[in-house]
C-alpha cells in the first residue's frame, strides 16, 4: 500500500525534474541532501517557474524537516514578491491532493504559507476545508490561521476569528492563541488592547509567559508609551514572573531601533550592576543601533567588551559591525573583524564583501583585497563567477 502511494505521488512530479538537483551528478542524493541543495538554490533563484521546479524536485513539503520548511518559506516568499500568487495556490492545492498529506499537521502549515502569502482567503478556505476532509480540527490548526493573519498584516480578522471560530468550531485556546492575538495587537498599534487580553486570560486560568509581557512591552515602546512599560515590569513582578535577560534585550532592542541607544546603553549597564549576564543577542541590538546612528567607535567597543566578557560573538554581531565600517570607510577595521568572522566560518554577504574589497583597493591595500577574493572563492567554488569583473578591476 506504502509503495502504491510513493508511485502516485510520484506521477505528480515529472522525471526531469530531479536534474535540478544532482547537476549531472550520477550519484543520487538522499532526502537531507536533496533538501540542502534546494535550499541553497532557492536563495539566489529568482525565476517564478524555476522556485516551483525546485521545489517539486526535492520533494518539499512543509510538514516535513526543518529544512523544507525554511526552503519552503523562501520559495513561498519569492512567489509572492513577483505576485505569482497562481503558481502558490496550484503548488499547495497539488500537496493538499496528496493522500498522505491529508493531515491536520500538513493543512496547518498550508494555511500558515498562504498568510506568509498575503492569501489569506485560501488559508480560511482551507481551514474550512477540514470539515470535507474528515480532519478534526484542534488548537493546532487555529492557531495557525491566526498565525496566517498576522503575517498577512490582516489584524481585523485576527480579532474576528479569534472571537467567533472557538465558539463556531468548539475550540479552546491555549497560550499559543492568547500569544498570538497580543502579537497582533502590539504589531497594529494597539498594545492597549493587550490588557483585555490579559484579564481574560487570567478568568481562563491561562498563564501568561515572558514571551506575553515581552511582546507588550515591545508594542509600548513601539507606540512611545513609555510610562506603560513600567506598569507591565511592575505587574511581572505581581505575576511571579521573571523579569531576566529576554525581557531586557527586547527593551534594549526597542530603544535602539527608536534610535535612542545611549539609553539603552544605560539600560545595559543597570543590566549589569544588578549582577546579571547580557548575551550575545544583548550586544547585537547594541552595536547595531550605535552603527545605525553612525557611533561607529563605541559599536567597536562593545564588540571588544564582548571578548572581555567572554561572550561568545554571533554572525550577526560580526555581519552588522563589518557592514557599517565599510559604510564609515573605516576598512582597515572591517578587514581585521571580517578575517576573524571568516576563521569561524562566516562568511558576510555579496555586497558587504564587495564594498570591503572595493574599499581596501581604494585605500591601496591590493594584496589584502586579493586575499579576502580568494577566500570568498575557495570558500563558494559556484559563486568565483561573481567576483571576475571584481578581480579585473584590480589594478595590475
Amino acid at each position: 500500500m506504502a509503495s502504491l502511494t510513493r508511485i502516485r505521488i510520484c506521477s505528480l512530479f515529472p522525471r526531469h525534474f530531479s536534474s535540478i538537483l544532482t547537476q549531472d551528478s550520477t550519484t543520487p542524493l538522499t532526502s537531507k541532501q536533496k533538501s540542502r541543495t534546494a535550499l541553497s538554490l532557492l536563495k539566489s533563484e529568482q525565476n517564478p517557474d524555476k522556485i516551483l521546479e525546485i521545489c517539486r524536485a526535492a520533494s518539499l513539503t512543509p510538514a516535513e524537516s526543518n529544512l523544507d520548511k525554511i526552503s519552503l518559506s523562501i520559495a513561498i516568499t519569492k512567489l509572492s514578491e513577483s505576485k505569482s500568487f497562481e503558481s502558490i495556490r496550484s503548488f499547495l492545492e497539488e500537496l493538499k491532493s496528496r493522500p498522505d498529506l491529508k493531515t491536520e499537521h500538513f493543512l496547518t502549515k498550508a494555511i500558515i504559507l498562504y498568510g506568509r502569502a498575503g492569501m489569506l482567503d485560501h488559508s480560511i478556505r482551507t481551514f474550512k476545508q477540514m470539515d470535507d476532509l474528515s480532519i478534526p480540527r484542534t488548537t493546532k490548526s487555529l492557531n495557525g490561521l491566526l498565525y496566517a493573519c498576522v503575517l498577512a498584516k490582516k489584524h481585523a480578522e485576527v480579532s474576528s476569528i479569534f472571537r467567533e471560530f472557538p465558539k463556531v468550531y468548539s475550540i479552546s485556546p491555549d497560550l499559543d492563541t492568547y500569544n498570538t492575538v497580543i502579537k497582533s495587537f502590539c504589531d497594529s498599534g494597539s498594545s492597549l488592547s493587550v490588557y483585555a487580553i490579559l484579564n481574560e486570560m487570567e478568568r481562563k486560568k491561562c498563564e501568561p509567559n515572558v514571551s506575553s509581557y515581552n511582546m507588550l512591552i515591545a508594542g509600548l515602546y513601539k507606540e512611545e508609551k513609555y510610562d506603560e512599560v513600567g506598569k507591565v515590569l511592575e505587574l511581572m513582578k505581581k505575576k511571579d514572573c521573571n523579569v531576566g535577560v529576554s525581557t531586557y534585550n527586547v527593551r534594549i532592542q526597542s530603544l535602539c531601533k527608536a534610535e535612542k541607544s545611549v539609553e539603552g546603553k544605560a539600560l545595559f549597564e543597570g543590566m549589569l550592576s544588578r549582577g546579571m549576564k547580557p548575551n550575545s543577542v544583548t550586544y547585537y541590538h547594541l552595536i547595531y543601533g550605535f552603527c545605525k546612528e553612525g557611533n561607529l567607535e563605541e559599536a567597536k567597543r562593545l564588540f571588544d567588551d564582548m571578548g572581555t566578557r567572554r561572550i561568545v560573538h554571533d554572525s550577526k554581531c560580526y555581519f552588522a559591525l563589518i557592514y557599517y565600517l565599510c559604510q564609515g570607510g573605516d576598512f582597515d577595521a572591517a578587514l581585521r573583524v571580517c578575517k576573524d568572522s571568516m576563521a569561524k566560518d562566516w562568511f558576510p554577504n555579496f555586497s558587504t564583501m564587495k564594498a570591503l574589497v572595493d574599499g581596501l583597493v581604494s585605500s591601496s591595500k591590493v594584496e589584502e583585497a586579493r586575499e579576502i577574493v580568494g577566500k570568498i572563492k575557495e570558500k563558494f567554488p559556484s559563486k568565483a563567477d561573481m567576483w571576475k569583473e571584481v578581480e579585473e578591476g584590480f589594478p595590475q
